[in-house]
């Protein structure tokens, strides 16, 4: 059997677990980035190819969507025409000087972002009792900072939205999850055409992976409805801690 077969079959199931984790409220790329590295692919390369390929389960997870994102449409147009443009600047900013601009804070920001969702329910009830309301060039200014690291690294992007839009539009977990869903589809579609034009995309790896991650897109957000929101706010924290902790770990 041939090293590229081995690597599809080693990559498909990979996929399926990481569109899972990641449209259930997890990191995609906490499955995905080990899995492309221990298949023997270069950091970069690796990165590349896990935001080409991870583009599947954001397809079939925004496509089961609709009943948690009734009523967010203002919102999810804002935010998307924003995180899309700074997307977008990050994917090429990779392509242009690739190197380790982040290395040394990308586990500090994934840490981050997961305290922000546990500690979210203290702060929602917090800003609540003093009417509390976020200033708007704030929050444009954190979605920006969150696209920008989406387009460049990725790894962890979704629980920082997640945190972001828990904070100042939605705090029930599963819509914001599937609010996260569909902005992130949208915002990687360039990134991954910069990625697939300029990039060093390793498509034997990207091909299986990705077709794993449509299967896993469709099945994580039932999950996520039906799990308690109090467990699922400690799995999404949780994979975001062992993600910063590897991250650190290996960086």
């Amino acid at each position: 059997m041939s090293h590229t077969v081995l690597v599809a079959l080693f990559l498909l199931p990979a996929g399926v677990v990481a569109g899972i984790i990641g449209t259930a409220g997890g990191i995609t790329s906490l499955v995905a980035y080990p899995a492309l590295l221990a298949a023997g692919i270069p950091p970069l390369a690796a990165n590349v190819t896990n935001s080409v390929a991870l583009l599947g389960s954001g397809v079939s997870s925004a496509s089961r969507a609709a009943p948690d994102i009734a009523g967010c449409g203002e919102t999810l147009r804002r935010w998307t025409a924003v995180s899309v443009v700074f997307s977008l600047a990050g994917a090429v900013l990779l392509v242009v000087t690739p190197g380790a601009v982040f290395d040394r804070i990308v586990p500090f920001l994934v840490l981050a972002g997961s305290l922000a969702v546990l500690v979210q329910p203290a702060v929602t009830r917090w800003q609540r009792a003093r009417q509390h309301v976020w200033n708007r060039f704030a929050v444009l200014g954190g979605l920006g900072g969150v696209a920008l690291y989406n387009g460049y690294f990725g790894a962890g992007s979704g629980i920082l939205l997640i945190a972001l839009l828990m904070f100042t539009e939605e705090p029930v977990l599963h819509r914001a999850n599937s609010m996260k869903n569909v902005i992130l589809l949208a915002s990687d579609v360039l990134p991954a055409v910069v990625f697939a034009v300029g990039g060093t995309v390793v498509w034997p790896a990207a091909i299986p992976l990705g077709v794993g991650a449509v299967v896993g897109g469709l099945v994580g957000p039932s999950i996520a409805r039906r799990v308690r929101q109090e467990i699922m706010r400690w799995f999404v924290a949780g994979c975001g801690i062992v993600l910063a902790a590897w991250l650190f770990a290996t960086g």
